[in-house]
């Protein structure tokens, strides 16, 4: 790993190697000096980067509660280098492992808390199916998924395929979409959709050894909130809650839904672990 200051206080890392290496661009809330509450991490959505509402309000908690923080953008998203066209799950997983392990050093803290929101949740989600895997689960104190969207690409996305964009994905190997969120048409590759096959997580129960509390818009045009609740099926444990806003929308960017996350969060650094 080599890492290089740049402006703005954003550091970069290298993941991967050869002709796979790219810079992925994060950025740290260092802890105060004592600190003995979990760290958190943030995982973003798709096409989202790390300076989104969310992402900066949660470095913000983290400096209030004097705990560390550390966002970035995966590779092809924000300040990121890599073509977007080449991510799939498992890359950006790989960039995320990274990202939490330079994290755990960097911080000098191993407990930690994982944010994910929309895409981010099925990141985060797989991210601690890999810690566990590892022998890690005691580093991780709980996780907070808004608008989760684990295995969106065969949920969501395969089963509402048009001709067209079948057609297209068979011959150019994508199919463009269009986006309210800005004038640039979402792009999914085939490469992406047989990828998330190998990354489902909705197959079978999932185990993450901590508490895990869902946020979730009612009024989300992206990921219906019926998506959240088998979410919550495939859950074990009895300290997973969902909440559920009646008016929210995919993003939960309004003041009051900052508010209602960065509430959950603190709740869940503070708490003492029984």
């Amino acid at each position: 790993m080599r890492g290089m200051e740049t402006e703005a206080g954003t550091r970069n890392v290298t993941v991967g190697e050869d002709a796979g290496a790219r810079d992925i661009a994060l950025r740290l809330t260092p802890p105060r000096t004592g600190n003995d509450l979990p760290h958190f991490v943030w995982l973003g959505g798709y096409r989202s980067d790390m300076t989104g509402t969310k992402a900066v309000e949660l470095a913000r908690l983290a400096e209030r509660l004097g705990t560390g923080c550390i966002r970035f953008d995966y590779s092809g998203h924000g300040a990121s280098g890599g073509a977007f066209a080449d991510g799939t799950i498992s890359r950006w997983l790989e960039e995320a492992l990274f990202v939490i392990d330079h994290a755990r050093g960097a911080l000098a803290t191993r407990a930690m808390i994982l944010v994910g929101s929309s895409m981010g949740g099925w990141i985060a989600l797989r991210a601690v199916a890999e810690l566990r895997a590892r022998g890690l689960a005691d580093h991780l104190r709980g996780l907070v998924l808004i608008a989760p969207a684990p295995d969106f690409t065969s949920e969501l996305i395969e089963p509402n395929l048009t001709a067209a964009e079948r057609t297209s994905l068979a011959e150019r190997g994508f199919f463009e979409e269009p986006t309210p969120y800005g004038p640039d048409p979402n792009i999914y590759t085939l490469k992406l959709i047989e990828d998330g096959r190998a990354n489902r997580v909705l197959d079978g129960t999932i185990d993450t050894g901590c508490p895990v509390h869902i946020l979730q818009g009612m009024l989300d045009p992206d990921v219906p909130y019926q998506h959240a609740m088998t979410l919550m099926e495939h859950l074990v444990g009895d300290d997973v809650v969902m909440t559920l806003v009646r008016d929210g929308d995919h993003r939960l960017s309004r003041p009051e839904d900052i508010e209602r996350m960065l509430s959950v969060i603190e709740t869940l650094a503070t708490s003492k672990i029984p």
